[in-house]
C-alpha cells in the first residue's frame, strides 16, 4: 500500500504544480460546449424532438450533453495521463520503481489511481460552468455522480497504461491514443443518442466503456422522473442488451471488470517489458 500510495501522490502533485496543464485542460471542453452547447443546440433540439408534439420544451440539449462533455474531459485526462509512464522510462525513474521491492501491481494500480484522480478533478472543476450555463443540477446529484466519475477514469487509466507499456515513445503513444480516442467519444452517446446504429457499429457502442459511464453519469444528473419514455429513448437512456435493459448496477459491474482486466494486461506488459 505505501508504494502504491507513493506513486499515487506523486502524480497528484505533478498535476497540481503544473498550471498550464490545470488551465489547459478546460480548453477542450468549453470548445465542445461552445460547439455542441450553444452554437448547435437548436438543431440538435429540433432533430430529436422532431417527432415529440408538445415534448421539444422539455428537452434541454445543453442539460443532456453536458454530462457526456464531463466524460469526455475524463476519457482524454485518463488516458493521456498515461504518457507519463514513458516519460518514466526516458527519465530513468521507471526503472528505479521496478528495481525497488514493489510488485508490478502496485505500480499498475498506483499509476491507475494517479491518473483517475487527476481526471476527477479536472472532471469536478468542469462543474463550476453549470450556473454559467444556466443549467440547474441538483447539488445532491452532482455529489453523488463523483464516485461513477472516478470509477470511469480508472477504467480509462487503465486502458492508458496498458497502451503506455506497449508503445516505446510519446510520438506513437499520441498517435495511436487520438485514433482511439475520438471514436470511443461518438460511439458513447456523450455528444448524441446512438440508440439507432448500423449492427456493426452497435457492437461497438455496447463494449465501449464510456457508453456505460456516460449513461450513469446522465441518469444521476438529468432529472429522468420528469421526462416521458419518449424522452428517455431520444435522448438514448434506455440501453438495451440482447432485448432488456440495462441497469445502473450492470453498467457498473462493467466498468469494473473491464479496469481489472487492463490492469492486470497493464501488469504483464510491464513484466515482458523490462524482463
Amino acid at each position: 500500500m505505501e508504494g502504491i500510495i507513493a506513486i499515487w501522490q506523486r502524480d497528484l502533485m505533478k498535476f497540481f504544480r503544473d498550471r498550464a496543464r490545470l488551465f489547459g485542460s478546460f480548453t477542450m471542453p468549453i470548445l465542445f460546449l461552445l460547439i455542441f452547447g450553444g452554437g448547435m443546440s437548436g438543431t440538435m433540439e429540433a432533430m430529436m424532438t422532431g417527432s415529440m408534439p408538445g415534448e421539444a420544451d422539455r428537452f434541454n440539449y445543453v442539460e443532456f450533453v453536458f454530462p457526456g462533455i464531463v466524460a469526455m474531459t475524463l476519457l482524454m485526462t485518463s488516458v493521456f495521463s498515461a504518457m507519463s509512464v514513458i516519460e518514466d522510462k526516458d527519465f530513468g525513474y521507471m526503472k528505479e520503481i521496478l528495481v525497488s521491492p514493489i510488485s508490478r501491481v502496485s505500480i499498475a494500480v498506483g499509476k491507475m489511481l494517479g491518473a483517475a484522480s487527476v481526471a476527477t478533478i479536472q472532471g469536478v472543476l468542469l462543474f463550476i460552468l453549470i450556473p454559467l450555463l444556466g443549467l440547474s443540477y441538483n447539488l445532491k446529484a452532482l455529489v453523488q455522480v463523483i464516485p461513477f466519475m472516478f470509477l470511469l477514469a480508472c477504467a480509462l487509466s487503465g486502458l492508458g497504461l496498458l497502451f503506455a507499456s506497449l508503445i516505446r515513445s510519446t510520438q506513437g503513444f499520441q498517435l495511436t491514443v487520438q485514433i482511439l480516442v475520438m471514436p470511443m467519444i461518438f460511439l458513447s452517446g456523450a455528444l448524441f443518442p446512438v440508440s439507432n446504429m448500423p449492427a456493426w457499429m452497435d457492437v461497438i457502442v455496447k463494449i465501449n466503456p464510456v457508453t456505460y459511464g456516460v449513461d450513469i453519469m446522465k441518469k444521476v444528473m438529468i432529472d429522468t422522473e420528469n421526462l416521458s419514455a419518449t424522452v428517455l429513448d431520444a435522448m438514448g437512456l434506455n440501453i438495451t442488451l440482447f432485448g432488456r435493459q440495462i441497469t445502473i448496477f450492470e453498467e457498473m459491474l462493467f466498468i469494473i471488470i473491464f479496469t481489472i482486466v487492463l490492469v492486470l494486461l497493464a501488469t504483464v506488459s510491464f513484466k515482458r517489458a523490462n524482463a
